[in-house]
């Protein structure tokens, strides 16, 4: 059984106060004394009560993270990054899943700050200057990282439509002559669909841009569902004879594509161009190698966490945080 620091005070001759001196490396300790200690604490197996130093500081050391799914890649690294960054600061984390639901979010939201966890990090499918008043009410701080709410909530993001707008422009300078955009649903649903839109509108740019200054010609739509994306991109492929690419919202809505057009015998980079985004760690594993574009997932989640501390510790954040770096990555997709 572990000991306590009384008991750990007492086995060193000294006070409690200097046990939590030596182990927590603040005030002033006579450098033998504090190896003593440490040594003692490790030998011994001490663990310092988090319950009774929370309740002496009004902390309960968990944070909450509430995403949409641990299954998907995107934000089972994040949570890993989250993690790390966490522990680093002595907190442990309490995830929770709102399955894409709105009314689950909200309870799961509620639920923790039941829990008094000290902070949140939310991925959010709520949006809106209404949601963002009941993030207000819960009188806990709160970082959002994916989909923006609304202002006036920190916001940890990527330059989104910036990265979209120069893949569109990597994949018509390839000499593709049809380029189709493939995303979730982004027309009538209530959830929050910023990311998507962001990655759009720079692919409608691109498109748009190209158009006016090289080739007017250039054909582009947008696939945007939930199921029948691979087949649909399947059908547009063999109805026509220009040079076909796909630029997927999500690196797995690509590996959807990828899997489908193999059952059809059309091989990705030879006949057709595809490529997607958020650089997901199973890309390692797939052949051909797909065109992508990197996501700093682990960037982001160190961010959030750092801004989550901040306001914490009562400091002010600022209303967006943009993380650079969103590159192509190499493949051969394209």
């Amino acid at each position: 059984m572990a000991i306590t620091a009384k008991e750990l005070a007492d086995m060193c001759g000294v006070s409690r106060m200097t046990v939590h001196r030596a182990l927590t490396d603040t005030g002033r300790i006579n450098p033998q004394t504090k190896e003593l200690i440490q040594a003692r604490a490790k030998e011994y197996g001490y663990r310092p009560d988090l319950l009774a130093r929370g309740l002496v500081k009004g902390q309960t050391f968990y944070i909450g993270v509430v995403v949409l799914d641990v299954n998907n890649r995107y934000f089972s690294q994040m949570l890993s990054a989250i993690g790390t960054e966490a522990r680093k600061r002595g907190y442990f984390v309490n995830i929770t899943l709102h399955e894409e639901n709105k009314e689950m979010e909200k309870e799961q939201l509620e639920r923790l700050v039941d829990y008094h966890v000290d902070g949140i990090i939310l991925s959010s499918v709520n949006q809106g200057k209404e949601y963002r008043d009941f993030l207000r009410s819960l009188d806990t701080p709160i970082v959002t990282i994916g989909n923006k709410i609304a202002d006036g909530i920190p916001f940890v993001s990527i330059e989104e439509k910036k990265a979209a707008r120069e893949a569109t422009e990597t994949i018509l300078r390839n000499g593709y002559e049809k380029i189709v955009f493939v995303c979730p649903p982004l027309e009538q649903t209530e959830g929050n669909t910023y990311v998507h839109r962001q990655r759009m509108e720079g692919f409608t740019e691109a498109v748009e841009q190209w158009k006016r200054t090289e080739k007017p010609d250039v054909e582009s739509l947008v696939i945007s569902e939930k199921t029948s994306y691979a087949k649909r991109a399947y059908e547009e492929l063999i109805k026509t004879k220009k040079r076909t690419a796909f630029f997927c919202a999500g690196d797995i809505f690509a590996l959807d594509i990828m899997k489908y057009m193999a059952e059809k015998w059309k091989k990705a980079g030879a006949d057709y161009g595809i490529v997607g985004f958020d650089g997901i760690d199973i890309l390692d594993y797939v052949t051909p190698r797909l065109c992508t574009i990197y996501n700093p997932v682990e960037p982001v989640a160190k961010e959030a966490v750092k801004l989550l501390f901040k306001l914490m510790n009562g400091e002010a954040a600022g209303d967006e945080t943009v993380i650079p770096d969103c590159e192509m990555m190499a493949g051969d997709t394209l």
